[in-house]
């Protein structure tokens, strides 16, 4: 019996797919546990990339079963486009994929009410993907969704009605024209119309009770890898409030998102970048306005998967750092994109925080009002794409880990030192 969670310890965009690609092979199943196509997880291999938003990672090996759990919220017609999108590269998703029942549903109203929401809130908008997610999981939360199993009943067409016509009360209500927005660049009619026809292909894909499914393969000494969506610092709980996502990114996402009780979970992997980005609105204590944040979006192709948004760039924040791997449990931490500080001369750490004079190594309630505490650090200045082991690795690197490592008290396991597959280097 083996279930380990791999999640990301930073805004997001970590990296998570790619070492979800490269561990898949030492499991049985891949299960994602929250979140939903406002999550881009990029893995590249033989010169292509793809970019997964609801289907779990491990969906390129043919062997292991991926399963999307009752914690995430699927939009049928984007995830259709998902698979449609893997066939075409010789992937058959539907063999090795299987969907919890009991994962939401998002319609084609929730991503008018995302639209609407954000519009509404004005100079305070949250920087929301519009993919539906907020409203969702606030009509999961209210009691009033719908389900993937819902598909499944006869009376699955009303269902939906009453559901989207209690989002039109509401857009009634401000006098808002719904039909005017448009999805994925469809009006909202063609958008329904397609939709309902995912959702047909949808009833022919293999639906469970995950819950059931997931434990009995536990208890049969299956092995099971659960990957989390987003990062840390966007939790609705710990986050970095109200600029978060909908769901719990943390460790305690899985038992909620998958039905597996806390006390089966082994290994927790935590990643995160040898920088730190963050995408839309929010506190960014290590944000950098200069030549230095540039040079790390160019570098690191800093645009968002899911939005193509660029990405804000910063320093290594080892103060929010160490608050997510204390949040989640890590035992094993793998560092991202190391590669992208390779021209750099000098790096800087943010080790402390400033708050109105005090200084703290807590990540606060109120972010906004931080200013980072630096420690600088040497830079290997050195190109890393032809580095295969620990020992060919720049001193300056290695020092930079060992900073890391002592400041947070978890080990480096893995580090990736460029975009593919097997431009990984095992450190233990």
């Amino acid at each position: 019996m083996k279930v380990d969670v791999l999640l990301g310890l930073q805004w997001g965009d970590e990296g998570k797919g790619k070492v979800v690609d490269v561990l898949a092979p030492q499991y049985d199943i891949v299960s994602r546990f929250q979140g939903g196509p406002n999550a881009g997880h990029t893995i590249i291999f033989d010169n292509k990339k793809f970019v997964l938003h609801t289907i779990p990672s491990g969906i390129f090996y043919k062997d292991i079963i991926n399963v999307i759990g009752n914690g995430v919220i699927i939009d049928p017609y984007s995830l259709m486009q998902e698979i449609d999108n893997l066939n075409k590269e010789g992937f058959e998703v539907k063999q090795n994929l299987k969907i919890s029942r009991r994962a939401h549903l998002i319609l084609p109203s929730h991503r008018v009410l995302d639209a609407f929401y954000e519009q509404q809130k004005g100079k305070n908008k949250i920087g929301s993907t519009l993919k539906g997610i907020g409203p969702t999981y606030t009509d999961k939360v209210s009691r009033n969704g719908m389900r993937a199993g819902d598909i499944l009943t006869s009376d699955f067409e009303q269902t939906y009605k009453n559901v989207k016509e209690r989002h039109l009360r509401i857009f009634d209500a401000y006098h808002f024209d719904y039909r005017s927005v448009k999805i994925d660049g469809l009006n909202f009619e063609e958008y329904e119309k397609r939709w309902f026809e995912s959702a047909e292909r949808l009833r022919t894909f293999t639906l469970i009770n995950s819950e059931y499914f997931l434990n009995e393969q536990i208890k049969g000494g299956k092995s099971i890898l659960a990957e989390g969506a987003q990062g840390s610092m966007l939790d609705i709980e710990f986050g970095t409030y109200p600029y978060v996502t909908s769901s719990n990114t943390t460790i305690g996402g899985v038992s909620t998102g998958l039905g597996i009780a806390p006390r089966k979970i082994d290994k927790v992997f935590g990643v995160f970048k040898a920088y730190t980005t963050r995408v839309g609105n929010g506190p960014f204590p290590t944000e950098l306005f200069d030549d230095d944040g540039e040079k790390m979006r160019k570098t690191g192709q800093e645009f968002g998967a899911t939005t193509g948004r660029p990405r804000r760039c910063g320093w290594l924040d080892l103060v929010a750092l160490r608050y997510a791997v204390m949040l989640n449990g890590v035992t094993d931490l793998f560092m991202m994109k190391a590669d992208v500080l390779s021209n750099f001369n000098a790096l800087q750490l943010a080790k402390k925080y400033s708050i109105r004079g005090e200084i703290t190594s807590e990540f606060p309630v109120h972010s906004e009002e931080v200013t980072p505490q630096y420690e600088k650090v040497e830079g290997w200045n050195a190109g890393l794409e032809n580095v295969s082991n620990k020992e060919s690795l720049p001193q300056e690197l290695l020092h930079y880990i060992q900073e890391i490592e002592a400041f947070v008290d978890v080990n480096i396991k893995m580090l990736s030192v460029g975009p593919q597959r097997n431009q990984i280097i095992y450190l233990d």
